[in-house]
């Protein structure tokens, strides 16, 4: 705590996290002359990419150029080396950013942001650190994403285990040797898929724990020349591409087809189906497909049964097949969020690979020397927990922010999340958010939707000082027009039929309720720059 006799350094802005929205909103507000800083807890930039670097680890969403900051200065002289960019790729490319942009000079790193309290009589956030450090801003922004606090399920004797434990979202830096070892993986979202394809021809023996099958889809992954990359920036395609992901329902350079599923015939349909899951590969067949897929449920029976017929084809053990891809569909297809895979379904069907199906032999203890099922005890040498987070609403969950009548934003959520436009809450002022609860997110390419919220930001914070506003809140009405929005969208499809974590189903205990915006890029954008017009419309503001 800062003593009396110490004065409290003051910012204008200070922004919690070193990824792509942290630093997409440092440079911009920094071009205003604002005095901004950014605290990150890791010992590098990265954010999400700092701290997952388990086996395999990858983007699997959105693949070059898209993936990245969409300013000239940074990719002009930088090209991925693949079309989805591993971690390592990704590490390449923030130093990259860093040092094109002078990034240092305004983070702290191991700077662990544990609270912030509001000074109603400066109109400023007091906000403390783990290391006693206070400091004051007229602005917070915390841009630490959707994934920022892991989930460790509550598994009996799980301290009792003699040999190694890993959580995926946590992985040593340093690395770990899993050849010729027996291990087992509990979990198979997008972290469990890409480290049992990383690590499954290695092991001496592999046993995946499956409580729901992962409607992967081929990655298609490729390598890139820079030489062609290059020709693409000069003519103009790197910057038309991300003109196009302000356009698009999910900030990629596709949309969904115009067409519903049978305005076609079979034999159109099949043929377009290919097209998407094979040749273009991707989530091409998630988010490029038939109109009507995510909200008729007949429809979604023809996307999942093509989607299970190319699965059954590349798994020749039955059983197998059957737990991957099941006759019966457990909740619609792409309800939950699909990984990308390269040779997942080839290495679950190696000889020394097993699934274990755990709604049928649910876990009942991990002991010394295993993991103990109901149908038996298997022994292992290295534990992987691929068990995902708490995720979007988890992140900003877990610090003591607390409001102007001293409630923290856990304590407003109680019993339910409650967002204005998912980048601001009321009775918290002059806090943003960025890449969190009700805003695309989830449904969306990371980039494009950091970028369109520190855009956004940037604009507002521009005009708020020209206008000498210090105290912006927003009003309560907007923020129960936004929750009315988030669920009519939410309702109207066929996401609450999966139990999944993007409605917080992941987690025992948490309320199930849509937690991301399911009505598209562009909707969001409008909604963003609407609630400023008219003498900032949807805020309440203040002078100091």
């Amino acid at each position: 705590m800062g003593s009396a006799s110490e004065a409290i350094p003051e910012l204008d802005v200070l922004i919690v996290g070193a990824g792509f929205g942290a630093f997409s909103t440092l440079h911009k507000l920094r071009q205003q002359g604002l005095n901004v800083k950014v605290y990150e807890k890791g010992s590098a930039s990265g954010g999400i990419w700092y701290w997952n670097q388990y086996p395999g680890a990858r983007v699997d969403s959105a693949d070059t150029p898209i993936y990245q900051l969409f300013e000239p200065e940074l990719y002009k002289d930088f090209t991925f080396r693949e079309r989805y960019a591993g971690w390592k790729e990704l590490k390449r490319y923030f130093n990259h950013v860093e040092k094109t942009w002078d990034i240092v000079k305004d983070v702290e790193y191991n700077k662990n942001v544990e609270s912030a309290t509001w000074d109603e009589s400066r109109h400023q956030w007091l906000v403390e650190c783990a290391d006693g450090s206070e400091t004051y801003c007229r602005w917070f922004i915390p841009a630490i994403g959707f994934a920022a606090k892991r989930y460790t399920p509550p598994i009996k004797g799980m301290g009792e285990f003699k040999g190694d434990l890993y959580h995926t979202a946590v992985w040593p830096q340093w690395g770990v040797n899993l050849k010729k070892k027996r291990i087992a993986v509990i979990g198979t979202g997008a972290s469990g898929i890409q480290t049992i394809q990383e690590i499954g021809k290695d092991a001496s023996h592999l046993t995946i724990y499956q409580r729901t099958p992962n409607y992967c889809l081929p990655m298609n992954q490729k390598m890139l020349d820079e030489a062609e990359e290059q020709k693409k920036k000069e003519a103009g395609e790197y910057e038309k591409a991300h003109k196009k992901c302000y356009t698009t329902f999910a900030g990629f350079t596709y949309d969904f087809s115009e067409k519903n599923t049978f305005d076609d015939t079979p034999e159109e349909r099949e043929a377009f189906f290919h097209k998407l899951l094979i040749e273009e590969g991707g989530f091409h067949y998630w988010l490029n497909t038939y109109k009507d897929m995510l909200f008729d449920e007949k429809a979604n029976d023809e996307a999942y049964n093509y989607w299970r017929n190319s699965v059954l084809k590349r798994v020749p053990d039955s059983k197998k097949a059957e737990l991957l891809a099941p006759k019966n569909k457990p909740h619609p297809w792409g309800t939950k969020r699909p990984s990308l895979e390269q040779n997942f379904y080839e290495v679950v069907s190696l000889p020394h690979v097993d699934i274990v199906d755990l709604q049928t032999s649910p876990i009942e203890e991990i002991n010394e020397t295993g993991i103990k099922t109901k149908d038996g005890q298997v022994d292992v040498d290295i534990i992987i927990l691929a068990t995902g987070f708490d995720a979007v609403t988890g992140s900003l969950a877990q610090l003591n922010i607390r409001d102007t009548d001293g409630k923290s934003i856990k304590e407003r959520w109680a019993d339910g999340t409650r967002t204005s436009m998912g980048i601001a809450i009321t009775k918290f002022p002059n806090l943003f958010f960025l890449y969190g609860p009700q805003a695309p997110t989830a449904f969306s390419n990371g980039p494009t939707c950091v970028q369109v919220q520190a855009e956004w930001i940037d604009k507002v914070l521009k005009r708020l000082n020209q206008d000498g506003i210090t105290r912006f809140d927003a009003k309560e009405e907007a923020m129960k027009d936004w929750q009315r929005r988030m669920n009519e969208k939410w309702d109207n499809s066929l996401f609450p039929k999966a139990k999944s974590w993007y409605q917080g189903a992941n987690i025992p205990g948490k309320k199930v309720e849509p937690l991301n915006w399911a009505g598209g890029m562009p909707a969001y954008i409008e909604t963003l720059n609407k609630s400023v017009e008219n003498n900032y419309q949807d805020w309440n503001t203040n002078a100091k």
